[in-house]
């Protein structure tokens, strides 16, 4: 400790890289977080045996890299403090009070969550990128803290476990060189992706190192060459303008090479690169190259008159020399040359807020708002799937019927093309027309094609369409819609069969506090007690017993006495709760196969327990059985749980019908445990077996089928039998 600071030579340094390269930074007030994060880090040290504090100096260096003079204090200080929250003593809180809310906030966006539980790690890792898109939404300097901080932890990563190793290299690969690459900082994205290359396969990367090494001296000089004659053409033509060789990086050879190309095919491993002073100069000294070397026409790509997504510009082209040799040349100006090397952080200006500039975002292909947009729509389930495919992506320009330019991921179907004008257009398509020419949904999008979105406004998504769609904003609204529909369903069937027990008690709606309740069976609102009602998570006896006076039934009278003597069996009930009774037999009637969500009655048996009926049950009606054998029921399922359900299926006889039926039933999520049909002067009668989770599901699975050509019926098969208390007549399925 030297005057009182502790670390003095790293305090010392920083101080001095920000004076020289960002004068506008407060650097009294960055001096006073480094003791504030050296006294609450104390004695930590890194896995290397390096002060902790030296992570933190260094993440600051690589934003003062990226961002040079516009560097501010903010962010110099939640750089420096982005890990006592997760790593000391200090909370959100400490930081907002000593520091202001923006440092908080920024610190907060980039602390992963530890407070709360998780099952599995992915869903931790799911949940962790999703809190640091949506802040990366509000403010971006939270993705330049994380970045920057990523990219330290691999440059260091030799020292950790080769489990962790394995872990965070793999997410590095994966998520957060894709993230530098879709914000166009290409120099954090080349060095993560070589990193992780180095780590998750060490032997290919010392292989290519070699090899490279061994290829570079002749294909210097060869390219030295080439450089020389373009610098003097680019003379003669009065054009300024710096020339230099461009390295491909590791990964993205070996990427090439997987892709089943050898090293010695990959003609640009060293390329060339033209730096030019202005826009027009670029095109200018296109020609100059044209003219010394013979293009290769389908090589040449203009980014400068359609940037990519992620901010880059440049003239691509690739050209056939005397030798016979091909050289790629990018030709830039310096301008799109910082913006290549930086993407977004080339553009970033301290505003109040950080937020990010709406012309910005408009040139990023709108990634940062369709962030935001999915962070509304998705649930976690998403999360992965989204940075997945929006993160990976090449793309695909196409035309509106006005000739105005759209981008999307390559891939794309019309599908996406007509969510990305506009949800309500996605959601009413029926057909699309490309090129004047009529198309199937599924067809894939090229370059250049012009696309007339058909609509109807009695259309609306179902599940195919998330086989059809390719891009996570496509997706991420067809399933919305879907939760929305099926919870809508699910509310209208709630409802009615409510409001049919109600009949049934000679109750009306308005006489019952449903919204109390509600909140007494843990529903938000009273739809969401009709939602549970119908998916059987709430069982209509919940409901009117809160309403009814209870009487001493036939459970009751059994909890008096020793169950055993009364020829009943214990074991869980799997699904079912007994009016209070815990672990007592049940078997599911085959009978009418009740599943969660139908009114149920338990009939108690001789030797097996209660047996689990549909109330509309004939085989439980007063004529077959006593009064005293009945028992009330509530449905307790579990996620996961299964139900077996006998359907018949009657209709016209037609080609492939039970093959459809078949694939119906499937695209609905359900398994069927048996099937078979039979045709009869062409009037067909089929019997499935399904399992469902609850009534609601039933429900969605019998509308399928009714719907498909040729099903005229479509119902739940019920049998009666002799004696609903004998042992030929209840066996649980």
């Amino acid at each position: 400790m030297n005057g009182g600071h502790p670390h003095p030579e790293l305090r010392a340094a920083l101080v001095s890289a920000l004076a020289e390269r960002a004068p506008k930074v407060d650097r009294d007030r960055v001096g006073a977080c480094f003791d504030f994060a050296a006294m609450a880090h104390g004695d930590q040290k890194r896995t290397s045996g390096e002060p902790y504090m030296s992570h933190l100096v260094e993440v600051c260096r690589i934003l003062l890299d990226l961002l040079e003079s516009r560097m501010d204090t903010t962010l110099a200080c939640a750089a420096l403090l982005h890990d006592v929250v997760e790593d000391t003593a200090v909370t959100a809180a400490d930081l907002e009070k000593h520091w202001g809310k923006e440092v908080a906030a920024l610190v907060e966006g980039v602390t992963k969550l530890t407070a709360m539980h998780f099952d599995r790690r992915e869903a931790v890792q799911a949940e962790n990128f999703r809190k640091m898109l949506l802040s990366m939404s509000r403010d971006l300097r939270v993705i330049f803290i994380k970045l920057a901080d990523r990219l330290h932890n691999m440059r260091t990563i030799e020292v950790l476990r080769a489990d962790k190793v394995q872990r965070i290299a793999e997410e590095t690969r994966d998520i957060y060189a894709p993230l530098a690459h879709r914000l166009g900082m290409a120099g954090i994205k080349r060095e993560l992706e070589d990193l992780s290359l180095k780590v998750l396969d060490p032997e290919v990367y010392e292989q290519l190192s070699s090899r490279i090494q061994v290829r570079r001296k002749e294909r210097e000089e060869f390219l030295d060459r080439i450089m020389e004659d373009l610098r003097e053409s680019l003379r003669a033509s009065g054009l300024k303008a710096e020339v230099n060789g461009r390295p491909k990086h590791f990964f993205s050879i070996y990427t090439k090479m997987r892709a089943g190309r050898s090293l010695e095919e990959i003609y640009d491993l060293f390329g060339i690169r033209i730096i030019t002073h202005t826009r027009n100069d670029c095109y200018r000294a296109l020609g100059v190259v044209h003219d010394l070397f013979s293009p290769v026409a389908e090589r040449f790509k203009d980014y400068i008159a359609t940037p990519k997504s992620n901010l880059y510009q440049s003239l691509h082209t690739t050209v056939l020399t005397d030798q016979g040799e091909m050289v790629e040349v990018q030709i830039r100006t310096w301008d799109m040359h910082r913006i290549a090397e930086t993407g977004v952080a080339a553009h970033y200006v301290y505003k109040q807020g950080g937020r990010v500039d709406e012309e910005i975002d408009e040139r990023l292909g709108g990634f940062v708002t369709q962030i935001a947009g999915w962070q509304r729509e998705s649930d976690d389930d998403d999360s992965m799937d989204f940075l997945r495919t929006s993160l990976h992506q090449e793309e695909v320009f196409v035309y509106t019927p006005r000739r105005e330019l759209k981008r999307l991921a390559k891939g794309a179907t019309p599908l996406d093309f007509a969510f990305l004008i506009h949800t309500e257009v996605g959601q009413h398509t029926v057909g699309a027309r490309v090129n004047g020419e009529l198309v199937p949904l599924r067809y894939e999008l090229r370059n250049g094609d012009t696309v007339e979105i058909i609509t109807s406004p009695t259309a609306m998504p179902h599940d195919d369409w998330l086989k059809i769609a390719r891009t996570a904003q496509a997706r991420g609204k067809i399933r919305h819609w879907l939760r929305e529909r099926r919870l809508d369903d699910s509310v209208a069937l709630g409802r009615e069969m409510l409001e049919r027990e109600l009949r049934r008690l000679r109750k009306k709606p308005d006489e019952i506090p449903l919204e109390e309740i509600a909140t007494e069976l843990g529903c938000e609102d009273v739809d969401t007690l009709y939602a549970r009602i119908a998916e059987g998570q709430v069982s209509l006896g919940q409901v009117t017993r809160r309403f009814t006076p209870e009487k001493e039934g036939f459970a009751e009278r059994l909890t008096k006495g020793p169950l055993e003597a009364l020829g009943i069996g214990r074991k869980p009930s799997g699904g079912v709760r007994i009016e209070g009774i815990d672990n007592l037999m049940v078997s599911f009637a085959r009978c009418c196969q009740p599943v969660p969500g139908d009114p149920v009655i338990g009939i108690v048996t001789i030797g097996r327990g209660v047996s689990l009926h549909r109330q509309d049950c004939p085989n439980t009606f007063g004529n077959r059985v006593e009064p005293e054998r009945r028992v009330a029921v509530d449905w307790n399922a579990r996620p996961g749980d299964m139900f077996p359900v006998r359907l018949v299926v009657s209709g016209s006889d037609r080609p492939s019908l039970l093959a459809d039926i078949a694939k119906t039933i499937a695209a609905v999520g359900v398994n069927i445990r048996t099937a078979g049909m039979q045709s009869e002067n062409r009037v067909i009668r089929g019997v499935f077996v399904v399992e469902v989770p609850h009534l609601a599901k039933l429900h969605e699975v019998m509308s399928a089928i009714g719907k498909l050509s040729g099903v005229k019926r479509v119902e739940r098969r019920q049998r009666l039998f002799g004696n609903a208390g004998g042992r030929g007549g209840e066996r649980g399925e």
